[in-house]
């Protein structure tokens, strides 16, 4: 008889699916590709992804409340980076992952 499964906890494994949720959408990716090196504002994400200020806002804030992201004030302009090593490692073993041959 194999041994039974060992789960995290009922909340533990909700947030976890909440996460790859978060990941599962393709235009947040391509936003924290962006932000992989380099931490920028919205309007150079805008800009960098084609996209609208105010689609690129909806989607950092989805990422923030998610705490990938995070963010700091230089005057007026706020910049946006990966919240921790946490993330960029995610991304990076997911992009190794769908190159293998």
């Amino acid at each position: 008889m194999k041994n039974k499964c060992v789960l995290p906890d009922e909340n533990e494994m909700a947030d976890l699916a909440e996460l790859f949720k978060v990941f599962g959408d393709s235009t947040r990716i391509r936003i924290l590709f962006c932000l992989y090196d380099e931490e920028r504002s919205v309007s150079d994400i805008a800009e960098a992804l084609s996209m609208t200020t105010s689609a690129v806002s909806h989607q950092l804030k989805i990422l923030k409340t998610n705490k990938l992201i995070d963010s700091r004030r230089d005057g007026k302009q706020i910049f946006y980076f990966l919240a921790d090593e946490h993330v960029h490692s995610i991304l990076g073993v997911g992009r190794d992952h769908i190159e293998e041959k």
